[in-house]
């Protein structure tokens, strides 16, 4: 099975000081698998990922659906313009759904991508026929009641000072398969992360998502309460959870779940899955797992 690379150009609004005018187009990357006369499964990544980290859940989903996964901006091959405030995500979710025209789609969002998808079935109910949350990144709401990153600026967070450039995709592969949390994952998906990760550069390579737009990412990911778009969908979701983060001042653990644990309550029609075996990073440490939701979702027999 081979993927298919599209390019989706959509009209984005004025919405901060940085954003580009009102109807200049923003370029987004998309790839496609299985059968383009399916059923669409949409999915969206996580922060500092890409669309390629779900190769192994489209191989696994065969020709089951229409699979869609797309490089959210300041990621992969897509747009690196700002803004990167979490509601412009839902947004952009939202605009690509509607720019390829995709009706009663299964959205499927990790961690960021599962807020974004959250928003966008908010936002174009239509688009969607049910949910799949991977571990998102929606908190307790009283967490957002006195949200602080913690951090003065986007440039003090520490994902800003990620190693940026590298020799090649094996060089990054080779560094981080046997470090806490990569070391958890399928050896073939950490190849895909690393190979599609990377960008040509002058020299060797550098990041497809820049430390700095990820560490912007980061420091606005808990500002935003969507606690009313929840509470009013009428879709089907279901919502897997990591096993539970302990808090601890000053740690950052980021194989551990950050999603509120009755979020699946607070959605009229969510049903939780417990996964404590497995870490945040539940789609690089078993796609099987997600292939296998996706399938039940789709009504399709594993």
């Amino acid at each position: 099975m081979s993927e298919r690379k599209r390019e989706c150009s959509q009209a984005q609004p004025d919405a901060a000081h940085d954003a580009p005018r009102p109807g200049r187009a923003l370029d987004f990357a998309y790839w496609e698998w299985g059968d383009p006369a399916g059923a669409p499964v949409l999915l969206a990544h996580a922060t500092g990922f890409h669309a390629r980290c779900w190769d192994a859940v489209a191989r696994g989903l065969g020709n089951a659906a229409r699979v869609i996964a797309v490089d959210l901006r300041g990621h992969g091959a897509s747009t690196k313009q700002g803004p990167f405030g979490w509601d412009q995500f839902g947004d952009d979710i939202a605009a690509f759904c509607a720019a390829l025209d995709l009706r009663g789609a299964i959205g499927v969002g990790h961690s960021m991508g599962g807020h974004g998808v959250t928003q966008a079935a908010g936002r174009l109910p239509e688009r969607f026929a049910k949910l799949l949350l991977i571990d998102p990144v929606i908190f307790d709401p009283a967490r957002y009641a006195d949200w602080s990153s913690g951090f003065p600026s986007p440039t003090a967070h520490p994902v800003a000072r990620r190693r940026n450039a590298w020799r090649c995709p094996e060089e990054m592969f080779e560094r981080f398969a046997d470090r806490h949390p990569f070391r958890l994952w399928r050896r073939d998906v950490l190849m895909d992360y690393c190979r599609h990760g990377l960008a040509p550069a002058a020299e060797g390579f550098v990041l497809a998502c820049p430390p700095a737009v990820e560490a912007a990412i980061y420091q606005g990911s808990g500002g935003r309460d969507i606690g009313a778009t929840i509470r009013a969908l009428p879709h089907e979701v279901v919502v897997l959870r990591a096993r539970a983060r302990q808090r601890r001042p000053g740690a950052m653990d980021f194989s551990a779940s950050p999603t509120w644990p009755a979020l699946a309550a607070a959605f009229p029609r969510g049903r939780d899955v417990y996964l404590p075996a497995l870490s945040h990073f539940i789609p690089m440490q078993r796609p099987d797992v997600v292939v296998a939701h996706i399938r039940e979702l789709l009504g399709v027999a594993p």
